[in-house]
C-alpha cells in the first residue's frame, strides 16, 4: 500500500493542528476488489451463513455449464435454485455482488456448440434470463480451454454479452477467468493480444495464477502459483518457469491496463511424491529435476495442513516468494515435497497487487482453507492484509517524527520520504520486517524537523 502525509518544519503554533486534521480526514481504504469463488457443490459443507462476506467485494457462484445448443445446465455444479437463493440473499445483505460463473474445466465443446452463429443469440437470451431469474449481478466467463482457434468465437460472445448485460434495466457486470499462459502450441502473444483488445468490456479479469507446475517431461519441481522466477530457467531449455509476475507481465506487454487485472490465491496446494531425483535424491525441494517422473496430487488447504504439515518441514522461498514444505522421512517413499499458498503468500499476493496497481485477487476456492466452527486462515489473511497498514499517526518527537502503523505478523513494510511530490523520487527510510505478532510498529524518522525541507511520507509493502 502506499499513501503519502506532507510534514512540515517547525512553524508557528497551529502547524500541528492542521497536521492532524489532515489525519483526521485520511482514510485508507480496502483498494482491491476480493472475488472469491464459492462452487455450489460445497454449500452442504459450507453454507452461505458461514462465509466472512465482510473479507469479499465480489463472490462468484461456481457455476452452470454451457449445453452445445445454448442451453444452460445448473445441476452439474448444484447451482440449483435453493443455492442461489441463499448465497444472493445473504451477500446482498452484505453488500457484496455476486456472479453466476459460466463454464469450467473442460466447457470448450460446449461453449463451441453454444456461441456458434447459429446458437449465440440464444446462449445469450439464456444467460440474461438465468440472471435475471436467480437474482445475480453479473456473469463471470471460464472458457476452458480456450486455444487460438477459439478465439473468434470467443470474442463475438464477450462482445455480444456485454452490450446485452449492459442493456439490462439494471446493468450487470461481466468478468472473466483467464489462463495464465497461453495453451499449449499457440502462439505466444495470441492470448494477451485477444484480451488486451477486449478489455474493456470486464469488469475484472482474474488470472488463473496456479496450476503452474507438475510432472511434465523437462521440467522440475516447481511452485503451484509462486509470484516470482527468480530468473530460474528450465534445465531443458531457455524458458523461464512460470510465475505470477511473468503472467502478468505478458498481459501488460500487449496493452492490458493493469487496473482490469487480478491475480489468483490458491485456496489449495501440491503434493510430490515419488520419482528418484538427480543422483538418486528424493524430490522434497523445489527446483530439482528427476531421472524417474513422481506423481502429483491436489490438496485443499486444510487437507494438507491436517496430513502434511510439520513445522519444522515448513520453509518461505524469498526468492520465488512462496511457501513449501520438504517432507523427509525415515520411509524415502514417504518423502514429498508440498508447494501450497499460505497465510504469508496470501500477504505477499495482496501487496504485489497493490505495488503494480492491478484491480484485485480473486481466491479458487473459499470452501479450500473452511473448516466448521473455526476462522477461514487464508480468507482472514487476505482480510487482514488489506486492512493493514491502515491509518498511520504521525506525530513530533522534538527534531524527530515518529511514525506508528499497523502490522501484519511476518509482513515486510518500507518507510519512504520524499519533499516534492511532483518528482516522483522517494527515498527509503527504513524496511523493516515484522517477525512477531503484527500490531502497532513505531519507525523514527531521526531529525526530520532540523532544517530540512516538509516531508511527505508513504508505507510500501513488498514484493
Amino acid at each position: 500500500m502506499i499513501f503519502g502525509l506532507h510534514v512540515p518544519r517547525p512553524g508557528p503554533p497551529g502547524w500541528l493542528a492542521i497536521l492532524v486534521l489532515c489525519l483526521m480526514t485520511m482514510d485508507v481504504r480496502a483498494d482491491l476488489w476480493r472475488t472469491g469463488y464459492y462452487p455450489g457443490w460445497e454449500q452442504a459443507g459450507m453454507p452461505a451463513a458461514t462465509i466472512d462476506f465482510t473479507a469479499l467485494t465480489h463472490l462468484v457462484h461456481f457455476s452452470v455449464v454451457p449445453n452445445t445448443d445454448g442451453s444452460l445446465n445448473d445441476s452439474a455444479n448444484r447451482l440449483v435454485p435453493a443455492n442461489s437463493a441463499d448465497v444472493v440473499a445473504r451477500a446482498h445483505t452484505a453488500g457484496v455482488k455476486v456472479l453466476v460463473c459460466v463454464g469450467g474445466s473442460d466447457s470448450e465443446a460446449g461453449f463451441q456448440g453454444a456461441a456458434s452463429p447459429g446458437n449465440l443469440p440464444a446462449f445469450i437470451n439464456n444467460i440474461t434470463n438465468f440472471i435475471s431469474a436467480r437474482g445475480y449481478d453479473g456473469v463471470d466467463l471460464d472458457w476452458e480451454a480456450l486455444p487460438v482457434t477459439d478465439a473468434a468465437e470467443y470474442t463475438n460472445l464477450v462482445i455480444a454479452l456485454h452490450a446485452a448485460l449492459r442493456g439490462m434495466a439494471q446493468p450487470k457486470l461481466l468478468t472473466a477467468a483467464v489462463s495464465a499462459y497461453p495453451v499449449y502450441g499457440d502462439p505466444p502473444a495470441a492470448e494477451y493480444q485477444m484480451f488486451a483488445g477486449l478489455q474493456n468490456c470486464f469488469d475484472q479479469i482474474n488470472i488463473m495464477t496456479y496450476d503452474f507446475s507438475g510432472p511434465y517431461q523437462g521440467w522440475v519441481t516447481w511452485f503451484n502459483s509462486p509470484i516470482y522466477d527468480g530468473g530460474f530457467h528450465f534445465p531443458s531449455s531457455s524458458g523461464l518457469v512460470p510465475s505470477v509476475d511473468g503472467a502478468v507481465g505478458n498481459f501488460l506487454t500487449y496493452g492490458m491496463a493493469p487496473g482490469r487485472l487480478g491475480i489468483g490465491i490458491a485456496f489449495y496446494g501440491y503434493v510430490w511424491t515419488g520419482g528418484t531425483g538427480v543422483s538418486s535424491t528424493s524430490l522434497t525441494q523445489p527446483r530439482q529435476g528427476w531421472t524417474t517422473a513422481p506423481i502429483t496430487a491436489t490438496y485443499p488447504y486444510t487437507g494438507l495442513m491436517t496430513a502434511f504439515y510439520q513445522t519444522n518441514s515448513y520453509h518461505w522461498d524469498a526468492t520465488a516468494q512462496a511457501a513449501y514444505l520438504s517432507l523427509t522421512n525415515a520411509n524415502p517413499e514417504s518423502n514429498a515435497f508440498v508447494s501450497y499458498d499460505d497465510a504469508r503468500t496470501c500477504q505477499a499476493k495482496v501487496s504485489y497487487a497493490r505495488n503494480h496497481s492491478l484491480g484485485g485477487v480473486m481466491m479458487w476456492e473459499l470452501a479450500g482453507d473452511h473448516t466448521p466452527n473455526q476462522p477461514d486462515p487464508l480468507l482472514q489473511a487476505v482480510k487482514l492484509a488489506l486492512a493493514t497498514p491502515g491509518p498511520t499517526n504521525i506525530l513530533p518527537r522534538g527534531n524527530d517524527i515518529s511514525l506508528t502503523f499497523t502490522s501484519i505478523s511476518l509482513g515486510i513494510y518500507q518507510v519512504q520520504w520524499s519533499s516534492n511530490l511532483a518528482s516522483g523520487f522517494w527515498t527509503p527510510l527504513l524496511t523493516t520486517n515484522v517477525t512477531g505478532l503484527g500490531g502497532a510498529l513505531q519507525i523514527i524518522d531521526f531529525g526530520a524537523r532540523s532544517n530540512q525541507p516538509g516531508r511527505f511520507y508513504r508505507i510500501q509493502t513488498p514484493p
